[in-house]
């Protein structure tokens, strides 16, 4: 009995040994993102000076410049003739797709809906979905009697087939697809590319793309997914494959995602939730349960070598900026896209929520951050009433 007994202890020690080990190893070799959230932080922070370029509802602002020397500004809106019992949102429906132009990010003018369920879309994508009565929407909104509406648009100029893309998502679990200008012209007109003909694309929101450096064209999906398009752009060449990422112990939702390159190495930016913890700090790790305190909308950042990984650690770099683009103005500065996500504790601080906005960005030691100054700099130069 004595020795079944000290095999029995052994074995335990033995076992707590390796598990300690096992761990010891895991942290030596950072398996994990780490997910403190440093809310506070007034250089990570989109500067208080950073105001809306238009009195336009919009959430998921996306800015991108031409090759004419234009740039052009999109987003997900509501149907401006639309009239609401609340407060405006495009949670249920909305009537397509709008466009905008400046010559200098300071003067815009419209051009309009340049897609249309109406009038352009397939019979799958003008189908809608069916909303169950009395369903309201993540902020309370009561929601009319069906989801169609397209979120997150992405404009892309594709340098190396001369070809204007145009790519957004559908509500309701409905998917996203890619529209080809048939003009050559960023306003269209714009058709389905083949491989969305009949159905979505992809089977989640939030697809966009990226073109590397040999003129090869990737679209990037909702969270962490790739694939990579075929040369006539009609449709994707793989299936879609999960980026290798250095996650957070625990995932929690992510969204917003975007891909750009710097310094030769791949950027993948996603938007993270920040959540309080009991000790007074924030962090990513949520606990995704009804009625949990949301605080800020972020922006974190993760480096590879390789276009599908593995990427490293992320790290957070703009504070409040979540689902953005980055992009290049004319003299090679970065910049990043605003839009005041109402939701959340951050959300009562605004003045304005779901309002097109640009921050300049920088990149110190290859890690991504706004510029504070060129931000007070630029906004003191334009009427942002």
């Amino acid at each position: 009995m004595l020795t079944k007994r000290i095999k029995f202890i052994l074995l335990i020690l033995c076992l707590s040994y390796c598990i300690g080990c096992a761990q010891n190893q895991q942290d030596k070799g950072q398996p994990f993102s780490d997910p403190r959230a440093p809310i506070g932080d007034s250089l990570l922070t989109v500067p208080s000076t950073v105001k809306p370029l238009l009195d336009v509802w919009m959430r998921d602002t996306y800015v991108m410049l031409g090759p004419d020397g234009s740039y052009y500004l999109t987003g997900t809106t509501a149907s401006p003739e639309r009239k609401f019992d609340g407060q405006m949102h495009c949670w249920d429906y909305n009537d397509g797709l709008y466009l905008w132009r400046s010559p200098d990010l300071k003067h815009w003018e419209s051009m309009g809906r340049i897609w249309s369920f109406d009038e352009d879309a397939a019979a799958w994508q003008k189908a809608g979905k069916l909303i169950k009565k009395g369903t309201t929407s993540l902020n309370g909104d009561p929601l009319d009697s069906m989801y169609r509406a397209v979120w997150a648009p992405e404009l892309h100029y594709i340098k190396s087939k001369k070809k204007w893309l145009l790519i957004a998502c559908l509500n309701g679990n409905q998917g996203s697809f890619v529209l080809e200008s048939t003009s050559g012209k960023p306003e269209g007109p714009y058709r389905n590319i083949k491989g969305n003909e009949q159905h979505a694309i992809f089977d989640n929101i939030d697809l966009g793309a990226f073109e590397d450096d040999d003129g090869q064209v990737y679209l990037i999906g909702h969270n962490h997914y790739i694939a990579r398009m075929k040369d006539d752009l009609s449709d994707v060449a793989e299936p879609f494959k999960r980026f290798k990422e250095t996650p957070y112990s625990k995932e929690p939702y992510i969204e917003g995602v975007w891909l750009t390159k710097h310094h030769g190495k791949y950027q993948l930016l996603q938007t993270v939730w920040s959540v309080p913890t009991s000790n007074g700090q924030y962090t990513y790790l949520r606990k995704e349960k009804p009625g949990e305190q949301l605080h800020s909308y972020d922006v974190v950042v993760a480096e590879s070598a390789n276009i599908y990984g593995p990427y490293g650690p992320r790290y957070p770099a703009i504070l409040e900026g979540g689902h953005n683009n980055l992009f290049q103005d004319k003299d090679g500065d970065w910049w990043s896209t605003v839009f005041f996500n109402p939701r959340g504790v951050m959300g009562k601080k605004f003045v304005q929520t779901c309002r097109p906005a640009v921050v300049p960005v920088k990149w110190e030691r290859n890690r991504l951050k706004p510029d504070r100054k060129a931000a007070a700099d630029f906004y003191s130069t334009i009427n942002t009433k």
